[in-house]
């Protein structure tokens, strides 16, 4: 397991989203969740989103995978990426735990890297908030502060920026984290061959919002009410201030009403940005199957990756998975609260859970579609998912 040794109150009161942090030692006895070799063959898959970024003379070119082999990039120079790897390889579940004092809806993904000498992407500027946990090797950071940043090539849709002057610079050992908010350039320099990973957490953006607003609101047919004004203006060519703010004072309305705006923050939030690995069965499972299972000890996990959000003060009992809305009508508050909050279930609470017909059926239909599965109880007993914090 990994335990974290962060004062989370004063993060989150003094840094968070606010400014960069370095944490020496952050995870006492760190240990790689993933190896070099495994990483590499994850990289291998089609579906899972991995890249090579070499340094050429101050220059970076990207390479998309999969990749077949790495013998044409040498032992220098170059780092390989790759994204979701909690999706795909529950051994890294325990570390995304640790820092789930934070929401799951801001959570986007544990990206590892496997780092050659002077191996990096470049300075950059990330419009998310990450967290970069040093495994084994050495790699320098550099943190700039969060002022307007020259785009490298003066390319305005570049993440790449022109050096900058560091605020902090540090060599992370195994064990470090160093934490970044939105906007602070950085830069990652790789000192000896080197395993890193970095744990996004994600907004949504005004233009993602107003999109899936307006696709919930053509989806639905809703929407309709037009603007009425109570002034005119003296000269037919002028669109008024009054009439300005009136006809704009329309979005403003749906953003007041949760009837407009809830089952879409629901639905986007609990969407992830990276293909989730499956775990349908060759055969679908039956009520009498589960009764079974957790009677002989089987308890019930998530896929890694997969997002069961409620809303507070929600309009209606229910839960949004993976983008989808499913109504618990006649479940009780706390039973909602212990399937969102709760990563994996133990035998006896599955059992207790499925006590209640709603919370049975749809437990049952997440299985048979692969967003949950039956686990051993040894992992149900380490209890990874709770937040103590």
């Amino acid at each position: 397991m990994y335990t974290l040794n962060l004062d989370i109150a004063q993060f989150l009161s003094e840094y968070w989203q606010k400014k960069p942090l370095l944490i020496k030692n952050a995870f006492p006895q760190f240990e790689d969740p993933i190896s070099a070799d495994e990483l590499a063959g994850l990289a291998c898959e089609e579906e899972i989103s991995s890249r090579i970024v070499v340094t050429k003379d101050d220059n970076w070119e990207v390479v998309q995978g999969p990749f077949e082999d790495y013998d044409n990039y040498g032992e220098t120079h170059w780092q390989l990426l790759v994204q979701a790897v909690n999706h795909w390889y529950p051994d890294s579940q325990p570390l995304v735990e640790a820092l789930r004092f934070l929401p799951d809806w801001r959570f986007d993904d544990l990206m590892a890297s496997f780092a050659t000498p002077s191996g990096g992407v470049g300075p950059h500027v990330d419009n998310y908030d990450v967290f970069i946990i040093q495994g084994e090797g050495q790699r320098r950071w550099t943190v700039g502060d969060n002022t307007p940043q020259q785009r490298r090539g003066g390319n305005p849709n570049s993440p790449l920026v022109e050096d900058f002057t560091p605020i902090i610079d540090v060599v992370l050992e195994k064990g470090d984290m160093l934490y970044i908010p939105p906007g602070f350039p950085h830069c990652g320099e790789t000192l000896t061959v080197a395993m890193s990973y970095s744990i996004g957490f994600r907004a949504p953006s005004q233009q993602e919002l107003v999109s899936e607003v307006a696709d919930y609101l053509l989806d639905n047919n809703l929407g309709q009410q037009r603007f009425t004004s109570k002034t005119e203006p003296s000269s037919a060519g002028i669109v008024s201030q009054d009439h300005q703010v009136g006809i704009m004072s329309l979005l403003s309305e749906l953003s007041q009403d949760p009837n407009s705006y809830q089952i879409v923050l629901g639905k986007l939030l609990s969407q992830n940005r990276f293909e989730l690995d499956l775990c349908e069965g060759e055969e679908a499972y039956s009520i009498e199957d589960l009764q079974d299972a957790f009677a002989q000890g089987a308890g019930l996990s998530r896929i890694g990756g997969l997002k069961v959000l409620r809303l507070e003060n929600d309009s209606a009992p229910r839960l949004f998975i993976n983008g989808e809305v499913y109504e618990l009508l006649n479940t009780p508050a706390d039973i909602i609260t212990l399937l969102s909050d709760k990563v994996s279930l133990n035998a006896d609470e599955a059992t207790e859970l499925c006590q209640h017909e709603e919370v049975q059926t749809l437990l049952l239909k997440l299985i048979n579609q692969g967003f949950y599965y039956l686990s051993d109880s040894d992992l149900n007993d380490s209890d990874l998912n709770d937040s103590e914090e």
